[in-house]
């Protein structure tokens, strides 16, 4: 039979046919697809035309369509419902994929048919656009190594297969750890423990296919857990298995693989004369230099560590208050936190989360797209990948913008955390083509018959990622080169966390945070309650994550640490991190930074976004409320649409007028500057 995945997709809005798609089509696709993509590729470079911006970049852009069109379906699987044979197949293209980009980029024909555009860029006749992703190909393969020639060549090829083939293992065992372990939950062990948490173990006991209650590492599992349950045996088992992800020994240990990790992003650096690996990540993105990123994160630190510490105060008095002696630890904080929330706020997780649907949630992050861009939403009745997804037309005055996924549930096939990702990206060139955007969740599964039930930071995250797919949605742009979220990474968290900020106006809440059994509205005074508290415990919020942010950069500044993990802890023991508070991430379970290139030496960039994006949201206010129009047209047209055709710094100013300070940000999170 014809395989599926090697023409263009014929169903509706151009989704993949997942109903007749096996797993035995992936790896035929991507050999047919690489081939496709060589001879392609192969032609562009040997074109005895003088090179123009169409016969050299234009053909770039779309020699690759067929193979990009095996992968997204491929790796969004990979990540969202992965198998034994999905992972194999994984771990045999990660080499295989990577020796095909440098083969792409560091090509010397087509590195000198691009050259030459560089050279005589002026006299092309290039509009705005253009210009742009000419920029982005001639500095794309510099970095890349397409100058590097002899043994410097080989060995550039070489540290970077072997960097995809570490990081796809570095995924997998992670993913492991986190698939495998479970705590069984007798009836005495769910003292304390409300009923949406004791649903939520119930329904991963039913996954599991096993009776009662079971904990497992989900965060929107665990996390209660620790805020809840009264076992402090128990919440310091749960903590100590959560932080040990990626460093149990064995086959899953993820430690050796770090310090490999960092050293062959070194020895890349180097390669192509960068001092470090932080120098050279840095220098496409808005910060520039590892000494901005660092000033940016010691002016939040200090003031963080601040409350952090007058908190830990007030936590141990609580516990002192129990009988408990000795120090405060990480398994205490979040439980001391939320009862002193409960007592200061008069707030309870179980009392809000009834008027936080799943379902309601998504309509409210809907409406305020509808009431911000004009955009509907229609449920698409389609075959997805997984019974979980469920799909949606995107329409605007009639006309088709884009079809949106949502997955939101945990399922031991799905990696843990959560993301926006795509199916096919937005692009003019060759024919409108309108994006399949995505959004990945891991919230806790309801039990059978019962509503799905969200935290707060669980809705927080569901506005974040549906941010990020608005970036993708909204994207009018002709180059997929600067399509959607083809952002500096230090830009792109900007959408995302901006979004956020719809979710606490009084307004969308009184709309739609309706109790999931009585559908009565959330009540005036809980609301009130609800947002006063919204900066509470942000000292440990912020620690934990300007923590991780600097030793992310510290690891990528110099010379590669022989040991991570020992370094972890120097750099750790010179901020003076509070013992109570750890690292957000772990180097063992640090995916973002070892998981994959995209937040290695940026994983400050959600900080940096967040200088803007509580700006932007000011924005709104000084123009009258949070649904201001002409305000809203701003966004869309300078950032949501814009997608990389300028410099970050640039779209920004387009919007705002200017640049902002860190002032907004450390209002929004309720922290003084320090003294």
């Amino acid at each position: 039979m014809t395989n599926p995945l090697l023409h263009p997709f014929a169903a509706p809005f151009g989704l993949p046919p997942f109903a007749v798609i096996a797993d035995a089509d992936f790896a035929p696709a991507f050999e047919a697809a690489l081939a496709g993509a060589r001879a392609r590729i192969a032609a562009i470079a040997g074109d005895p035309a003088p090179p123009t911006f169409a016969n050299v970049i234009e053909a770039l852009e779309l020699a690759e369509e067929g193979l990009e069109r095996v992968s997204a379906v491929f790796y969004n699987l990979a990540s969202a419902d992965t198998n034994p044979v999905r992972q194999a197949l994984e771990r045999d293209l990660a080499p295989k994929m990577s020796a095909f980009a440098s083969e792409v980029t560091m090509n010397p024909a087509l590195w000198a048919r691009i050259s030459d555009l560089w050279v005589r860029r002026g006299e092309l006749g290039l509009n705005d656009e253009q210009a742009r992703v000419l920029m982005l190909y001639e500095r794309m393969f510099r970095r890349a190594g397409a100058a590097l020639d002899g043994a410097a060549r080989e060995r550039m090829k070489a540290v970077k297969e072997r960097l995809a083939v570490l990081s796809t293992d570095f995924s997998q065992n992670l993913l492991a750890d986190e698939r495998d372990w479970m705590l069984p939950l007798a009836p005495a062990d769910l003292a304390g423990l409300p009923d949406f948490v004791v649903a939520g173990a119930r329904a991963a006991a039913e996954e599991r296919g096993r009776q009662g209650h079971v904990l497992t590492l989900s965060r929107s599992l665990i996390v209660p857990f620790l805020q809840f349950s009264t076992r402090r045996d128990l919440r310091e088992a749960a903590w100590r298995a959560w932080v040990a992800r990626g460093a149990n020994g064995g086959a899953t240990d993820n430690r050796g693989l770090a310090a490999e990790i960092l050293a062959l992003r070194q020895e890349r650096a180097q390669l192509l004369g960068y001092a470090s690996f932080a120098d050279y990540k840095l220098e496409p993105e808005m910060a520039r230099t590892p000494q901005a990123v660092r000033d940016l994160l010691m002016r939040v630190w200090r003031p963080a560590r601040a409350a952090a510490l007058a908190d830990q105060a007030v936590l141990t008095a609580m516990m002192r208050a129990d009988g408990i002696n000795g120090d405060l630890e990480p398994w205490d904080w979040r439980h001391y936190a939320e009862r002193r929330r409960k007592a200061e706020h008069d707030l309870d997780e179980a009392e809000v989360k009834p008027y936080l649907s799943l379902d309601a949630m998504i309509g409210a992050a809907f409406d305020c797209a509808h009431r911000l861009f004009g955009l509907e939403f229609r449920p698409l009745e389609a075959a997805l990948y997984h019974p979980d997804a469920r799909a949606w037309e995107v329409t605007r005055d009639g006309a088709h913008v884009a079809v949106f996924i949502g997955d939101y549930f945990a399922r031991p096939s799905k990696r843990s955390g959560a993301w926006m990702s795509t199916f096919r990206g937005q692009r003019k060139l060759g024919g409108e083509v309108r994006p399949i955007a995505v959004n990945t969740c891991n919230f806790t599964r309801p039990v059978a018959g019962r509503p799905a039930l969200l935290s707060w930071d669980d809705a927080r995250t569901l506005f974040h990622e549906f941010g990020h797919a608005l970036h993708g949605m909204l994207s009018d742009v002709t180059y997929p080169m600067v399509s959607g979220t083809n952002v500096a990474r230090d830009f792109v968290e900007l959408p995302s966390q901006l979004y956020e900020h719809w979710l606490e106006v009084p307004e969308v809440l009184a709309r739609h945070a309706r109790h999931c059994e009585t559908g009565a509205p959330m009540p005036d005074a809980l609301l009130k309650r609800l947002l006063a508290a919204s900066r509470f415990d942000q000292g440990f919020a912020t620690v934990e994550y300007v923590a991780s942010a600097l030793v992310d950069l510290a690891f990528h500044e110099g010379a590669a640490p022989a040991d991570p993990m020992t370094r972890q802890a120097e750099i750790l023991s010179g901020l003076g991190l509070p013992h109570a508070i750890p690292m957000r991430h772990a180097t063992p379970h640090f995916a973002h930074v070892f998981g994959g290139d995209g937040y290695s030496a940026g994983y400050y960039s959600y900080m940096w976004s967040e200088v803007m994006d509580a700006d932007a949201f000011e924005a709104f206010g000084e123009a009258g409320g949070a649904f201001d129009p002409a305000t809203a047209a701003r966004l869309e047209r300078f950032i949501l649409s814009a997608g990389g055709r300028d410099e970050a710094d640039a779209l920004y100013r387009g919007f705002r007028g200017r640049m902002p300070g860190v002032e907004a940000l450390l209002r929004g999170r309720g922290l003084a500057e320090a003294g």
